[in-house]
This record gives C-alpha cells, sequence and structure tokens, in this order.
C-alpha cells in the first residue's frame, strides 16, 4: 500500500476519533447540565429535571436560577446597605465584628474609638476588650470617664450575637452620656437651690407671723411687717424669675424688630436704681445714639440687660461704681457691663451661665438673689442669634459684653458718639 493512501487513512481514523469524542463529550456535557439543572430546579435523584426536556430548556432553566441567584445576591447588597445607613445616621456609635473578633463594620461616630487616637486610646482599649469577651459569649457594660479636652463619660455596652446555632461575632455600642450626666447634675442643682432659695424666706415668713400675732408694741409691729414684706418680695422675684426663664425658653424665635439701645439701657437702669442706691453704687451710663439699635424683642432684652446690672450691682463692693456702655460697628451692638468687685474665679468662668450655679454658696446667700439671672442673660443671647462674653480676674471685677445683631441704621458709629 502506498504512502499516500496510508496518510488518508490514518487522517480518516483520527477525523473519526475526533467525531467520536465529540459526539461522547457531547452526552456527558448534556448528562451534567441536566444534573445541574435538576439540582437548581429541586429535580429528581437520577439528574432528570422535574420539568421539560431537552438541552435548550435546561439552559432556560439554568440562566432563570442564575438570574435569581443575581436577585437574591442584590437584594443583599440592598439590605446591607440600608442597616449600613442606619447605623451611620444614629447618635450612637456601632462597631461589629466576627467570630474570629475582627472588626468587620464601624460607624462614623465609633470611629473616633477604634485606631489609637490621643485621648480616645482608653475608649479603644475597652472596645477591644470587650470585643474579646463577646466572642466568647460574655455580654459586658462599662463606664469609661475620658479626661479629655473636652472631658466625656461614655457607657460601653457588648452583646453577643448567634445565628441560633452558633456564635456569629459581636456588637459593642458606645454612648456619649456627657450631655445627660451634665443635665442631671444642673437639674440636682436646680431642686436644692430652688427648694433652699424657697424654703429661707417661707420659713422666715411663717416665724414673723407667729411673732407678729403676739406682739402689741407698734414699733415692733412695724419691723415685722417691713421683714415680712421684704422676704414676700423674695419669694415674689424667684417666682418671677423662673416665669422670665421658662417664656424665654420658650421664645426661640422671639419678633425681631428694631429696639433703640438708649432705651433698653434707660430701662435696664431705672430698673437697677433703687438697688444701686441702697449700696451707695452710683451707675454710669454712657447714653448711646438715638439712631443705634438692635433686632429683636424689646422685653426679653431689657430683661438681659437688667441682670446683668443686678449682678454687678450685687457683687461690687458698696460705695463704687457700675459703668454700661454701647457701641457699635454697624454689623454688631456690644452692650457691656463693668464693676470693679468681687470679681470671679477662672474655673468658675465656664459654668456661670447655668441656672442656680453659684460660684461661692456663701456668698450667694449673704448678697441674695435666685442664681437664674446669667442663665436668662444666655438664653437672650441665644434667642438673638448673639452671644454674652465674661472677662474677669478674682478680687478686680468683671466685664459682662451682650453682643446683639445690629439692627438697620448707619454702618458704623464714631467712637465718641459710642462712648
Amino acid at each position: 500500500m502506498s504512502d499516500p493512501v496510508v496518510g488518508a487513512l490514518v487522517t480518516s481514523g483520527l477525523a473519526l476519533v475526533v467525531v467520536l469524542w465529540a459526539l461522547l463529550n457531547r452526552r456527558a456535557l448534556r448528562r451534567r447540565l441536566a444534573a445541574i439543572t435538576a439540582r437548581l430546579d429541586g429535580g429528581d435523584a437520577d439528574g432528570e429535571p422535574a420539568t421539560g426536556g431537552g438541552a435548550e430548556g435546561r439552559l432556560d432553566r439554568l440562566e432563570h436560577a442564575a438570574t435569581q441567584a443575581v436577585s437574591r445576591v442584590t437584594a443583599a447588597e440592598v439590605r446591607v446597605g440600608r442597616l449600613e445607613g442606619a447605623l451611620g445616621s444614629v447618635s450612637l456609635g456601632v462597631v461589629v465584628c466576627d467570630e474570629h473578633g475582627e472588626i468587620v463594620y464601624c460607624n462614623e461616630q465609633a470611629a473616633p474609638f477604634v485606631g489609637a487616637r490621643h485621648s480616645d486610646f482608653l475608649a479603644e482599649r475597652a472596645v477591644l476588650e470587650l470585643i474579646r469577651g463577646v466572642v466568647k459569649g460574655e455580654a459586658q457594660t462599662r463606664t469609661l470617664d475620658l479626661y479629655g479636652p473636652p472631658r466625656r463619660t461614655l457607657n460601653v455596652v457588648a452583646v453577643p450575637l448567634d445565628d441560633g446555632w452558633r456564635s456569629i461575632g459581636g456588637a459593642v455600642v458606645i454612648e456619649d452620656v456627657s450631655e445627660r450626666r451634665r443635665v442631671d447634675a444642673m437639674r440636682r442643682d436646680f431642686v436644692a437651690n430652688i427648694s433652699h432659695e424657697l424654703k429661707t424666706p417661707v420659713g422666715a415668713l411663717g416665724l414673723l407671723a407667729e411673732t407678729l400675732g403676739g406682739e402689741d408694741d407698734p414699733d415692733v409691729v412695724r419691723r415685722l411687717a417691713a421683714r415680712m414684706q421684704l422676704e414676700s418680695q423674695r419669694v415674689a422675684r424667684i417666682i418671677d424669675d423662673l416665669l422670665d426663664l421658662s417664656r424665654i425658653e420658650s421664645e426661640e424665635a422671639p419678633l425681631r424688630e428694631p429696639v433703640p439701645v438708649h432705651l433698653v439701657v434707660a430701662q435696664a437702669v431705672e430698673r437697677v436704681r433703687a438697688a444701686a442706691d441702697q449700696r451707695g453704687i452710683v451707675i454710669e451710663s454712657t447714653e448711646a445714639p438715638s439712631r443705634v439699635s438692635v433686632l429683636g424683642d424689646r422685653r426679653q432684652l431689657v430683661s438681659a440687660l437688667y441682670n446683668l446690672l443686678e449682678n454687678a450691682v450685687k457683687y461690687s463692693h458698696a460705695n463704687s461704681n457700675v459703668d454700661v456702655r454701647a457701641r457699635t460697628d454697624g454689623r454688631w451692638v456690644e452692650l457691656t457691663v463693668c464693676d470693679h468687685g468681687i470679681g470671679i474665679p477662672g474655673r468658675d468662668l465656664e459654668r456661670i451661665f447655668e441656672r442656680f450655679y453659684r460660684v461661692d454658696q456663701g456668698r450667694g446667700r449673704d448678697t441674695g438673689g435666685t442664681g437664674l439671672g446669667l442663665a436668662i442673660v444666655r438664653h437672650v443671647a441665644a434667642n438673638h442669634r448673639g452671644e454674652v462674653r465674661v472677662e474677669s480676674h478674682e478680687g478686680e471685677g468683671s466685664t459682662f459684653t451682650l453682643r446683639l445683631p445690629a439692627g438697620p441704621g448707619p454702618v458704623a458709629v464714631t467712637q465718641a458718639e459710642a462712648g
């Protein structure tokens, strides 16, 4: 047999082998496709699908199953995104770890406490310790005091997570309770101080009334009656201050209209003049030009300036001076009250605007008052989009400045005009 014939036979044989292999492989592929489709569609144990037939049908069902799987993955991603968005919007810090203690999620509020950052190192260490505990199935709660600045208090709660069969990790929730503690402290101070402030004059009134009932001497009766009048005025002043503060707090957006500054100063000075005369204190007021005004509520503004003046008179040395001045740069008006009294220690400057806070409890009782005046000033300033500042040195006096938005008028007032 010649070589060409042999070559042709070999080529034909190879071609036949390839065709046979392709047919067998196609049948194997079809069987594998049928088995996969049956598993996806819940077919029988022999690999035959429950419904339909042929490779085309199986491919359709396979495509449908893949589409369903993609939909399920997409839905899961949406749920995860929604959950992360919700956790990111809450005020609490949230840290989630897996069953090995690896952090898998941390919202923005918790970020400062994960990854040693200066004063937050103590919080980070506590979070990591709690994570090690939740991996072991331990639920724990801790309270941390961070000395800052700023000083903060954190409540940290760690909770293990499981799916009903096994541990899947844990969650650590961090809550900043600094403001709550501050408010609680203020509430306790409020109750203690208002109880004292009301109990003292009410007790005095009861004692004076009892004494008056058995007294026949007209001079003694007059003195007792005058003292009763003073104590009743003290109670009335406490109630008035409480009502003023409550009203001012509720009026977060008071009526805004141009209020002449010189009228605010004149009314506040007139209200405090009797108390100043009693102690021989002279109030020196430089009258502001009539065209200078502030935008706001006249009653609130007079109340704020009066409280600054009353505070100055109360803590000034007898027979001294209290200065009140007004000046403007066209955008802002500053009402300044300056005394030459006992001053305020530096450690108390941040707290003097808290209601009922007293720099010195004994000093506060000697001078009288409710401890609400500076709280009223602060709320009035906030309601008028302004601020109140204080500069003081113990033993040298204090200067309070109420800064408020200027009303319509001249761009600026000269220094000579402003005083």
